[in-house]
């Protein structure tokens, strides 16, 4: 048990270094591509259904039916949570290393296998677009766990908290990125094929050629996991793991030693610290009725707030150019080609993440570790809850063409403040309360828990945010509650997310087992009672 401490000890002191910003990167560079996957399907769904859904004669064009424009914004949600529990799991049953590489690969594969989309008929390309993005998200959901878990086991007690966040911080230039790439690539083809708009020539104005242009935005999407893929074979199992859960201690020094420079004192023969003369006392399981006790309320706290925050973070990403479009921020689609229509949608999505998103991520990097977590995430929900209100109750008023800039400036605002809140800090917290040998499986759970929120996000609000109206619904929808009923639903969701994070205990300052009880306080290793 001493030579265990003074290797967990060392790692919770040491200094900053080097390997600490590189690990960072090489984390960080998961969580740039998933957000470049996921957050790029919203780019062109648009273009997908006028190349696709073109129908002779309307006044507006193509565009994806209800069932299909929630299978291919969704599905990959749906690898993503099955993806987060697996590989969650994974982690804590084989070690992080074994299985970090392998969720690089899978999504290498997958994003360029969705630009690959067999076929030329709609059903064919979608459905094989929809398959690989499901497989895509699996790959996703597995750098959730093993990144966050990775990261908070490496860092040290004083930085623990920017480190997790600015690993998660990259999602932000990942959503800054693909809005760029696109506005590079639809202008590019624009400036060689420009066309008139739909209301002038319908066929006219969809070039064949647009059809390359949504597969090199997704397949791009392959270039920053390809890069890294080297990197995390190269990283050693974390010193937590192998001393807490493999109970090796000497090779938790060494490894530890050659990343950090960190000098451990001989703890003595291996075979000495793992042959006691009796016995370890049994470890409670997961669920037991001992976990329950301790650590029930926290996971009950982790995934609700994570569930309700990306029912509103994830309904306003995927579709903030359908509310672009409602308040005239985007002209009507029928006055644009489909070029200038990807370009359009891309360039408003850079603007709120460059204004509101990068920096909402980076103040909490800045702050975590100086106001702690739960403060961030109940002042982030608190103002996404204002926010949200302030968008909704004067919704008429934010349509007039002189107020939209101030709808701009609001709707930023609630990004803003979700990142500088419950988006980071429900991704830092779960890598910091539960047991090294849960720690990944109930990240993958809290996290698993977000992925449902953003299913209900995505799918449910698809289909509220239609105007009451039928006649003015898009093609194949019934009508909705509006995007201000919409709006106000998703503010009373923000409210409830504030209420549970009571259930969410700070950890900033501590070391990770003495949060957990692994130190030898009450929560260490001690029988199960159940």
């Amino acid at each position: 048990m001493a030579g265990q401490m003074e290797v967990l000890n060392a790692l919770d002191v040491a200094k900053t270094q080097w390997y600490h910003f590189t690990a960072i990167v090489i984390a960080g560079m998961g969580f740039f591509t998933d957000a470049y996957d996921i957050f790029c399907i919203s780019l062109v769904t648009k273009l997908l259904g006028r190349l696709y859904y073109h129908i002779d004669g309307s006044e507006k064009p193509g565009s994806l039916p209800p069932n299909v424009s929630a299978a291919v914004n969704g599905v990959a949600f749906c690898g993503t949570l099955l993806g987060q529990l697996f590989f969650g799991w994974l982690g804590d049953k084989l070690g992080r290393k074994k299985v970090y590489g392998m969720t690089l690969l899978l999504m290498v594969v997958s994003a360029v296998a969705s630009g690959l989309s067999f076929g030329h008929t709609a059903k064919s390309v979608m459905s094989t677009l929809c398959f690989f993005r499901f497989w895509l998200g699996f790959g996703i959901g597995g750098d959730y766990p093993l990144s966050a878990t990775i990261m908070s086991e490496y860092a040290n007690k004083k930085t623990r908290g920017a480190f997790i966040a600015a690993v998660f911080a990259m999602q932000g230039f990942g959503i800054l990125a693909g809005g760029v790439f696109a506005i590079i690539i639809s202008a590019a083809f624009k400036a060689r094929y420009d066309t008139p708009p739909y209301e002038v020539d319908p066929v006219g104005s969809t070039v064949p050629q647009a059809d390359f242009v949504w597969r090199i935005i997704l397949m791009a999407g392959a270039v920053p996991a390809a890069l890294t893929f080297y990197s995390r074979t190269k990283m050693p199992e974390t010193a937590r793991y192998t001393a807490l859960v493999a109970k090796n201690m000497n090779q938790a020094a060494n490894d530890m030693s050659k990343v950090l420079h960190v000098d451990f004192e001989d703890s003595g023969p291996k075979d000495e610290m793992q042959a006691p003369e009796r016995p370890p006392p049994q470890q409670f399981g997961l669920f037991s009725r001992e976990f329950m006790r301790r650590h029930g309320l926290h996971l009950l706290g982790t995934t609700t707030t994570w569930f309700l925050l990306d029912i509103a973070f994830y309904s306003q990403n995927l579709f903030q150019k359908d509310i672009f479009s409602a308040i005239g921020w985007i002209p009507p689609a029928k006055t644009m080609n489909a070029l200038e229509e990807v370009f359009r949608i891309a360039r408003a999505q850079t603007l709120i993440a460059l204004c509101s998103t990068v920096p909402g991520y980076w103040f909490t990097v800045a702050l975590i570790d100086r106001i702690g977590r739960f403060c961030i995430q109940m002042i982030g929900f608190f103002f996404m809850t204002l926010f949200m209100f302030a968008l909704a109750i004067p919704y008429d008023h934010w349509t007039h063409k002189e107020n939209r800039i101030g709808f701009v400036v609001l709707y930023s605002l609630t990004f803003f403040f979700a990142n500088f809140g419950p988006n980071a800090t429900t991704f830092v917290v779960p890598a910091e309360i539960f047991p090294a040998r849960f720690r990944s499986t109930c990240h993958g759970i809290s996290a698993a828990s977000g992925k449902l929120g953003a299913i209900v996000g995505a799918f449910g609000f698809l289909y509220l945010a239609q105007n009451q109206d039928k006649a003015k619904t898009d093609a194949g929808y019934p009508a909705g509650i509006g995007v201000r009923n919409s709006l106000m639903l998703l503010g009373g969701v923000n409210l409830l997310g504030l209420l549970f994070t009571f259930l969410v205990p700070e950890s900033k300052g501590k070391s990770l087992e003495e949060i957990t009880g692994e130190n030898g306080g009450e929560d260490s290793e001690t029988q199960d009672t159940a």
